[in-house]
């Protein structure tokens, strides 16, 4: 499976070991996505969750809250951090090739790994997602949305493709899985995404370079203001859909 490799690798997973934390964009993400998976594990007793890519760990200590949290990476690195945050229920493994079990789990997640999964598997993990689900089981993605937001960030993530909500839901839909709901997230950093994101594309003729200066904490009113924005989005996303934004947020599940 291709995903970054090496010291691109362990670069990301220290820059975002460091910022998740504080960074704005990631106390946006968890405001977007709790609600999406409290409402997974709604009615479920004692539920069991499997974070697929889990990183750091740092989402598995989020979801902690709904349930038990199990979670495995492809990198040692990953894993390296997610057990310096205390997680114990940790493997090595790819989510084309998924290390549970059958119908281990009443919830899976998996958050911004699929933009970077080669073609050849890309299908081979929804398939493997749904495959460790309870039949009525559900999952909770996220995905970097629109290719018109490809920049420097997308070359240090070794990012194969951006979503569209149209892709998503083909994806889901393809491998038999309902789709329950839909949004994008960080609307309100589009504007400024797609300003950036252009200018470095333009300027590099169409190659931008790996870059490491928006996974970097910003200055504290700066990144209070941002925070602010996207607490704010959050609050809407609870009532409404979006159309647009920087990733794709999205709830589905596997029939009985």
């Amino acid at each position: 499976m291709r995903r970054p490799s090496g010291l691109t690798m362990d670069r990301l997973l220290e820059l975002t070991y460091r910022a998740e934390q504080s960074h704005f964009w990631f106390r946006g993400f968890r405001w977007f996505v709790r609600p999406f998976v409290a409402r997974a594990v709604a009615g479920v007793p004692a539920p069991r969750l499997i974070d697929c890519g889990c990183g750091t760990g740092t989402n598995m200590a989020m979801l902690d809250a709904f349930g038990h949290v199990s979670g495995f990476d492809l990198t040692w690195r990953g894993l390296a951090f997610a057990a310096a945050h205390g997680r114990r229920r940790i493997a090595q493994g790819s989510i084309g090739a998924i290390p549970f079990r059958d119908g281990s789990a009443d919830v899976v997640t998996s958050f911004d790994v699929f933009q970077c999964l080669p073609s050849d598997v890309e299908a081979a993990a929804i398939r493997e997602l749904a495959r460790v689900l309870k039949p009525g089981g559900r999952m909770v993605l996220t995905f970097a949305a629109f290719e018109a937001l490809r920049g420097e960030h997308s070359v240090l993530a070794e990012e194969v493709r951006r979503y569209t909500p149209g892709d998503v839901r083909r994806l889901l839909e393809g491998a038999g899985l309902e789709v329950e709901r839909l949004t994008c997230t960080n609307a309100v950093l589009f504007p400024l995404l797609l300003l950036v994101r252009s200018l470095q594309r333009l300027k590099s003729g169409g190659a931008p370079p790996p870059g490491e200066w928006e996974i970097t904490v910003p200055v504290a009113p700066v990144n209070a203001a941002m925070s602010a924005l996207l607490w704010l989005e959050a609050q809407v996303l609870k009532a409404i859909n979006l159309p647009f934004g920087g990733s794709i947020l999205c709830l589905a599940r596997k029939p009985r």
